[in-house]
């Protein structure tokens, strides 16, 4: 009859790179596949063929597959289904049983019997999963060369050349046969996508080691018996990497080993939408983003959360960095452009005299602390807004009554106790209750406060501010590392004619480049001469270089004063579709960076359903926009603002719908209330 077995194998998964070359006690998972797949009766080895792609990434394991003497034949990576086609037409295989590579548990007595099925009932094709009742891990299908060559011609769907059977099964003409067990054990996880179901391929292997061929009643009395065990991998749906895209399945990856999948809050897809946020991304210039999935999307939301206010890949910028790179950034010796850079950032800002350079924002936070600390005999903080990830600032919130950061279920654990009643926190234009904080705690001795977030200061606030801190001999910390450079040629504290002690700058600083800088009078900065202050990638130059081309190009434009009057019109448009919807919109924030809130408790699923509705048009779309020089693009913003509006018009009426529940059940509702915790 002609009857193979092809097994389907490659090493460059999505979700699980190199899985069938893993090692399960002595052999490689493919390894073990094919000895199982030897005690299929009547199957020689010369059937069994190992189909894997002409990628050079799977030469190693043509290698191993011919190290242990089985045959392969090697095809299209993308198009499967080709590559079965063209190994049937090479083998002459009439008759093709469908094996993974990546079902190490495969059993064959099932297998067995579903070849037996299958010749019996002269079937275009038999399968063990339509519906599932097996284990996931001992799917089996066979199908005759007709179906196959039938399915090679008519499939034109990504999808059908990717999942060989689907045209197979989906066609009307041909005759399906369907082995079912006995006993429903389908919720089984036993193949190997992710590191927890390789965890217990291994507990298994182990249970009835040095035995490899236990059978699969085995293994279902292991399960009743330890059924915690096989609870490992239960969370993982059946089939899910036929649904899941490429950025999806390295999330999932991520998971597996970077505690919380990522380095940044703020950039984690379930603050956006739970599955259709695009997540990783291969390419970005001006506005644009290209995705893994082949897509193209324009930023509308945080650009880089607020790092590139000239766009992303500005090429004046990278054109310095490169020719920095050229000639190396690292080196024994310091480099100049920190003298360079540190002057500008004085001429800037009159006021102050010296400055010192980190890379990220929570470090040039913890700087400036421990340099206004090591400058007083008062080491107690005020704080007001948000300044980062560090020990001195979160304990803040150890008296807090729900002890979460921004109430997001961000817990502070690791910040010691004993720092407890050394940061106190004050609101943003309450003077009265800032000012009799400092008159009840006079060991306060810093006050470090960001200049504008959401609300404008009221009723000379900062000044008032300054004024106390002043007359008490507090020093005063700026926080400018989202404001600075958006509305201002330096900080925007100069809009408001108030200087504090020290400025932190950051984000758009240099324009995607990693670079911060503490600047300050002198003498509170010479204060960091009586502590340890140091870190060995503060003195590499990309930063620094970064920082004074994005500098220049900035004053070259005035790019503060475009994205200000970008930001005012963009804030009037969003007015008018609050408007024209009939929904109640909060539209705030900085001129450069607004933002808009449904009111009322609906914001949660309104900001959901507009990303949602936005990306399904390649728009990468929030309740906030940090413009750039790249969005003063008229074609973009009308494009932009008529999108949203149909979005919004439609929100109205599914809110107000009988069906309105079942609507918000539809939606990947993201799982925090997140907004600019940045």
């Amino acid at each position: 009859m002609k009857f193979f077995i092809f097994v389907q194998a490659r090493l460059s998964s999505g979700r699980m790179p190199n899985k069938v070359m893993k090692n399960v006690g002595k052999y490689t998972v493919i390894n073990l596949v094919l000895k199982r797949l030897m005690r299929i009766k009547s199957v020689k080895k010369e059937n069994i063929i190992i189909l894997t792609t002409t990628n050079n990434a799977d030469d190693i394991l043509v290698n191993h597959i011919k190290d242990i003497g089985f045959r392969f034949f090697r095809g299209s990576e993308d198009d499967v289904l080709d590559r079965y086609y063209k190994a049937a037409l090479r083998y002459n295989a009439k008759n093709i049983l469908r094996i993974t590579a990546d079902c190490p548990l495969i059993e064959a007595k099932v297998l067995n019997n579903l070849i037996k099925l299958h010749f019996k009932s002269k079937a275009d094709l038999t399968s063990n999963v339509i519906p599932p009742t097996f284990p996931d891990g001992f799917d089996g299908e066979i199908f005759t060369f007709n179906a196959l060559q039938d399915a090679w011609k008519n499939s034109s769907s990504k999808n059908e050349r990717e999942h060989v059977t689907l045209y197979i099964k989906s066609n009307p003409d041909n005759k399906i046969s369907k082995l079912v067990s006995q006993n429903d054990f389908s919720q089984l996880r036993l193949t190997l996508d992710e590191q927890s179901d390789l965890k217990l391929i291994r507990l298994i292997y182990k249970k009835f080691s040095p035995n490899i061929f236990f059978s699969y009643q085995d293994i279902i009395n292991f399960y009743k018996k330890n059924k915690n065990i096989f609870a490992i991998n239960s969370h993982i749906k059946r089939d899910e990497g036929m649904i899941l895209n490429l950025s999806q399945k390295l999330w999932k990856r991520a998971l597996e080993v970077i505690p919380g999948g990522n380095m940044f809050f703020s950039k984690r897809p379930d603050i956006y939408s739970k599955n259709n946020w695009p997540i990783y991304f291969e390419k970005a210039k001006g506005y644009k983003i290209w995705g893994l999935d082949g897509k193209i999307y324009k930023d509308l939301s945080y650009m880089g959360v607020g790092t590139n206010v000239l766009g992303y890949g500005n090429a004046a910028v990278d054109r310095a960095v490169l020719n920095t790179i050229k000639n190396g950034n690292m080196s024994t010796l310091n480099a100049p452009q920190d003298i360079y850079l540190a002057e500008k950032l004085i001429e800037l800002n009159p006021w102050a005299e010296m400055v010192k350079f980190a890379r990220t924002g929570g470090e040039a936070n913890a700087v400036a602390v421990r340099i206004a600390r090591a400058s007083t005999d008062k080491k107690k903080i005020a704080v007001c807004g948000y300044h980062g990830w560090h020990d001195w600032y979160l304990s803040s919130y150890i008296n807090k009554k729900n002890n979460n950061f921004f109430n997001n279920k961000l817990g502070i654990e690791g910040v010691p106790n004993n720092l407890k009643n050394t940061i106190f926190t004050f609101e943003y234009n309450d003077f009265d209750a800032f000012k009799k904080l400092l008159d009840n705690n006079s060991d306060i001795g810093i006050v470090k406060m960001e200049v504008e977030r959401n609300l404008a200061p009221k009723n000379n606030f900062l000044k008032k501010i300054r004024d106390y801190t002043k007359k008490k001999n507090i020093i005063l910390i700026f926080d400018e590392c989202t404001s600075g450079f958006r509305e201002t040629k330096s900080g925007l504290h100069l809009n408001y004619k108030v200087t504090p002690d020290m400025v932190i700058y950051g984000k758009a600083l240099g324009n995607g480049y990693a670079i911060n800088a503490i600047v300050g009078t002198s003498d509170i900065m010479e204060s960091a001469n009586k502590s340890f202050i140091s870190s060995t990638f503060w003195s590499e130059r990309i930063g620094t270089t970064a920082a004074l081309a994005t500098l220049s190009e900035m004053s070259r434009i005035k790019s503060w004063d475009i994205i200000k009057k970008l930001g005012l019109s963009v804030k009037k448009n969003l007015e008018k579709i609050s408007k024209e919807s009939n929904l109640d919109f909060l539209v705030y924030g900085l001129d450069s960076m607004p933002s808009f809130k449904l009111k009322g408790d609906l914001h949660k699923v309104f900001k959901t359903y507009v990303t949602e509705e936005m990306i399904k048009i390649n728009f990468l779309a929030i309740d906030s926009i940090y413009l750039s020089i790249p969005h003063n693009n008229k074609i973009l913003l009308d494009d932009y603002f008529e999108q949203l509006r149909k979005i919004c018009i439609n929100f109205k009426l599914k809110s107000e719908s009988r069906q309105y529940k079942d609507f918000v059940k539809s939606l990947n509702v993201a799982n925090t209330t997140f907004s600019r915790l940045n």
